[in-house]
């Protein structure tokens, strides 16, 4: 199985290692466009234009401290993708305490999508960085076209033969959309929360809570083995997880889109 993952806004503030080495991150059909990402992106961010930069990336006066960082990326440390993401989804997943057996499997099916490098798997030292897929950066331009462009024929190669969950939110989505055999193995996940309002349930998506439910899907997941060798393999692997599994109706050659429901915060 291949489980695509979102980066996380929250990193880590430091790596503990080695500067960045292109040459050993996974996917390497992927370094030139990481090259050129990274190019612009340590320009853009060392230019004298400082608001503009802070423009391009979303950032606020408050976090000049992101720019410095960026415009050193070459030079800083790293730290294995699995330590430097560090938000909601990455807190709920707690890849460290993983047994060893689930800590394999995470390293051979995970894939985490990313503005700067495209993707990356857990065990790839990245830095910390700054780089929204929403960015348009000088060179490239806008991220998701640009890596749109570039991820296609890799992605489908890294899928394969495989049933993939693909977890990563909209703006990541858009950076590679199975077709054909891998979308008829590819299993979209959207969270919902349902409540009651008036006597009435009521289904809405809240940002916070679906982050985190995907990575406690995954975490149960990898604690349990699960090998599906076909979309529906995982679809009832979910639901044998305890997940109440809704599948919504999607046209012919698109990914199968399944609603979990939860009830809790």
């Amino acid at each position: 199985m291949l489980i695509l993952l979102p980066p996380s806004e929250g990193k880590a503030d430091a790596g503990t290692g080695r500067r960045l080495d292109l040459d050993k991150l996974s996917l390497p059909e992927l370094n030139p466009a990481r090259a050129e990402v990274l190019a612009a992106l340590v320009a853009l961010c060392g230019g004298p234009d400082e608001a503009a930069a802070r423009a391009v990336l979303g950032l606020s006066e408050g976090q000049r401290d992101e720019l410095r960082r960026n415009a050193r990326l070459p030079q800083i440390a790293t730290a294995p993708a699995a330590r430097i993401y560090t938000g909601v989804l990455y807190e709920a997943l707690d890849l460290p305490s993983l047994p060893p057996d689930a800590t394999r499997a995470a390293r051979r099916s995970v894939l985490i999508s990313s503005g700067l490098w495209g993707a990356v798997r857990l065990t790839d030292r990245i830095p910390p960085y700054r780089c929204p897929i929403g960015s348009k950066l000088p060179g490239p331009g806008a991220l998701a076209a640009y890596w749109r462009r570039v991820l296609a024929p890799v992605m489908t190669g890294v899928a394969g033969d495989r049933p993939v969950l693909d977890l990563r939110s909209g703006a990541y989505a858009a950076t590679w959309a199975p077709r054909g055999d891998v979308a008829d193995r590819t299993v979209t996940v959207r969270v919902l929360h349902e409540r009651e309002v008036d006597g009435v349930p009521v289904r809405s998506v809240v940002s916070h809570f679906n982050k985190a439910t995907k990575g406690r899907l995954v975490r149960d997941l990898l604690l349990a083995g699960v090998r599906p060798r076909t979309a529906d393999e995982l679809i009832g692997a979910l639901r044998e997880l305890k997940y109440t599994v809704v599948e919504q109706p999607v046209p012919a050659g698109r990914p199968r889109q399944v609603d979990l429901v939860v009830t809790q915060l």
